[in-house]
């Protein structure tokens, strides 16, 4: 397979990038994002963008792929809508409706959160924005179309996030994953969980479009 991965230098791209690492079938993984990896792999290449909304001039390093990973995101804390739906909901198509036309026959899976909401008139504004994300990706018509909404995410293998707070977060945390996990199993994934369901829904598809956590976890055997 061919993967184009996006986000990749994000505590799930990062997670996902390896895997697909570890997977024997993953011939090409193809980075994009707005700053370098920073990570040397026989099988990665990278397109590095200061405008992720103009991905045109790149048109002959967007094809021909069997999926494409969106990892990308932003935090909604602070922000009003308009910015956040710019950041999450225009950013996400513009990229996706092109990807559409250069490759129909690709896999497209992103990566939403948990309590997203798909009615799209919810209290909650980033659960609205995603709802609408989620339901416009599934409407566009690729060949297919997963929703991925991890829960808690426990990071392995040195993957960490970019935002300081997270990483404090994360750190303070650590200790109660077993907890979480032991008596609260579907609200924890971990980020090489994630990296191998995105792989197995891209071979086999998936029976929803829509992966909850449990989902995620199925997957991912």
């Amino acid at each position: 397979m061919k993967i184009l991965l996006f986000g990749a230098t994000g505590m799930v791209g990062q997670g996902v990038l390896r895997e697909c690492f570890e997977a024997n079938d993953v011939t090409r993984v193809v980075a994009v994002g707005r700053t370098p990896t920073g990570i040397t792999h026989e099988r990665l290449a990278g397109i590095v963008t200061p405008d992720l909304f103009d991905l045109e001039s790149q048109h002959d390093n967007l094809e021909p792929f069997d999926a494409c990973f969106f990892c990308l995101g932003v935090s909604s804390l602070g922000m009003k809508e308009p910015v956040y739906t710019r950041l999450t909901y225009d950013l996400t198509m513009s990229i996706a409706k092109l990807l559409l036309r250069l490759n129909p026959q690709m896999v497209f899976i992103y990566v939403s959160g948990a309590g997203t909401d798909s009615t799209e008139h919810g209290q909650l504004m980033w659960a609205r924005v995603k709802g609408r994300t989620e339901n416009a990706l599934i409407a566009l018509g690729f060949k297919g179309a997963y929703m991925f909404r991890p829960g808690i995410i426990q990071p392995l293998h040195a993957v960490r996030s970019k935002t300081a707070a997270y990483r404090i977060t994360y750190t303070l945390a650590r200790p109660l994953f077993g907890f979480i996990r032991a008596f609260w199993p579907r609200a924890i994934v971990t980020s090489a969980e994630v990296g191998r369901a995105m792989l197995g829904v891209a071979r086999r598809g998936y029976a929803r479009p829509i992966l909850e956590v449990q989902d995620i976890q199925d997957a991912a055997r």
